[in-house]
């Protein structure tokens, strides 16, 4: 949070050089450069790398300053996927993905002047795609987006002689490690293109491309050919030639014209035989295919009815075990010495929402300071616990619950085994955040989840109260304290974002209201 300074004339000139005045004119002039605003650009391009070779992906701050203080992270689609993080004056790699761990390096010769790149060595196919470089000073910070693009460069063509075909010399191009898909060229002696018969890319195990092209040469065409296969994002080519001798080429014999009349004849013959035998089965064959498709049908619809019956059953099960969890229903409140700063709690501690400023709280263990979460107050030690939570038509949200012993400083990782059993949304999906979160199918978007505790069971559930049915179930083995989770997500940065309302269970008319 920056403070306000109030406003003098830039030059300020006095009538008298009092010592005292000057002074304040000089600490006024720095407050004003220490709160300056900063932006982050990086390259208005795709950057394109080769495969096995390194890329360089370059970001600067504007208006220049020096970036030695702030923190520094380059990351793919989410703010933890870390691929390279400076903080603290030095690189960090505890945090970094286990896939470019002793792959980067932070070029940081002219950092002073806000300028700095991150290199990436042994480029592979999953490098490829969106990044995000990260610059925090204090509590300002900003990003840009880069993309780099990953290119190979294959094999030299292999051509080779296959077998006589159409009256001419059917010759086939192949070419592998190639990436992305190539093109293939044939040339003649002079450099025209020539068709190609047939023209098969594949992708191999390992992502890259392979190429297999064929063309028919006769004796009246070139007998000298070019295959050239291309990589278009590198605009680099790979090219071997043929030369076939005149001997080679397929010569036309009276006797051969003979025994081709003869086949021809014979081929008639075993049509006509053919047609006579067809004939004699067809009554037959479609009684049986009559009765077969008559016998797929009836199973077709008992399978229907069997698996309507089933998911009718599954969604009467759900909604009774949503129904015994009612059952245990708790009144729920937030803890306001856990909130973190940027959240604001209604005065009844059932209603939390992002605010617009950070606010100054005091700072004590239970507080989250990075992390922008709050906890229930009340712990649970053992037994059944329920609460409803509305999230209305909000579009990011974490809940769930946690141990009391989680860390309440700076990164917060939420899974099983960090003790946090929650589910978010964001991005426009629904997941369960196990060890790899586990993607859940909702039909039916909820305006209000229900959250379930069997401490002794091990087990935490999660309802769509909108439409009575289940969610997830994490299945654990609890120890200590646990208490109720909540993040009240945001936005696309959109500040005052609608609140998450811990409501009565089961649900009455109208709810908390939040101020």
């Amino acid at each position: 949070m920056r403070g306000k300074v109030p406003s003098f004339s830039p030059g300020c000139t006095v009538s008298s050089a009092l010592p005292g005045y000057l002074a304040l004119c000089l600490a006024l002039q720095a407050h004003r450069l220490a709160s300056a605003q900063f932006t982050v650009t990086g390259p208005d391009h795709p950057i394109t790398a080769s495969l096995g070779g390194e890329a360089i992906l370059p970001c600067h701050l504007s208006p220049r300053m020096s970036a030695e203080s702030m923190e520094l992270r380059w990351f793919r689609s989410q703010f933890f996927a870390v691929v390279h993080l400076y903080r603290d004056g030095q690189d960090q790699y505890e945090e970094q993905m286990p896939e470019y761990r002793r792959r980067t390096e932070l070029l940081k010769d002219d950092i002073t002047n806000g300028r700095v790149s991150l290199r990436i060595r042994n480029i592979r196919l999953s490098d490829a795609g969106q990044y995000k470089c990260y610059f925090q000073s204090g509590v300002s910070y900003e990003e840009a987006l880069l993309e780099l693009q990953v290119a190979g460069l294959g094999s030299a063509p292999a051509i080779s002689v296959e077998e006589h075909q159409d009256g001419g010399i059917r010759v086939v191009c192949r070419s592998s490690g190639w990436y992305p898909e190539p093109e293939v060229l044939w040339r003649d002696l002079q450099g025209q293109l020539l068709p190609s018969v047939s023209e098969k890319i594949s992708q191999e195990a390992n992502g890259l491309f392979q190429t297999e092209a064929a063309i028919v040469l006769t004796e009246e065409s070139n007998r000298k050919v070019s295959c050239c296969v291309r990589n278009p994002r590198l605009n680099q080519e790979r090219q071997s030639e043929i030369s076939i001798a005149e001997l080679f080429f397929p010569r036309v014999s009276p006797w051969m014209v003979a025994l081709g009349v003869i086949l021809a004849l014979l081929a008639v013959l075993i049509a006509l035989a053919n047609y006579y035998i067809w004939r004699q089965h067809r009554v037959k064959e479609t009684l049986r295919l009559e009765l077969e498709s008559e016998k797929e049908t009836l199973r077709l619809e008992l399978k229907s009815e069997k698996a309507e019956h089933l998911a009718e059953t599954e969604k009467l099960q759900a909604e009774l075990r949503w129904r015994i969890a009612q059952l245990y229903a708790v009144d729920v409140t937030l803890d306001p010495d856990t909130a973190n700063p940027e959240l604001v709690l209604s005065e009844d501690r059932k209603c939390v929402r992002h605010g617009d400023t950070r606010q100054d709280l005091p700072k004590n263990p239970e507080r989250f300071d990075y992390y922008v979460c709050v906890l229930g107050a009340e712990g649970f030690p053992g037994g059944r616990r329920y609460w409803e939570v509305q999230v209305g038509d909000k579009t990011h949200w974490y809940l769930g619950v946690c141990r009391e012993s989680v860390s309440r400083k700076g990164n917060v990782t939420l899974s099983p085994e960090d003790g946090y059993w929650a589910v978010w949304l964001r991005d426009g999906e629904y997941e369960a955040l196990t060890s790899s979160p586990t993607l859940l199918p909702v039909s039916v978007r909820p305006s209000r989840v229900g959250i379930f505790l069997d401490y002794e069971a091990g087990e935490v559930s999660f309802y769509n109260v909108t439409d009575r049915s289940w969610l997830f179930t994490f299945t654990d083995t609890f120890s200590g304290m646990l208490h109720p989770y909540f993040h009240p997500g945001l936005t696309a940065g959109v500040k005052n974002a609608a609140p998450l309302i811990i409501c009565p269970a089961p649900a009455q008319a109208g709810g908390n209201l939040c101020p």
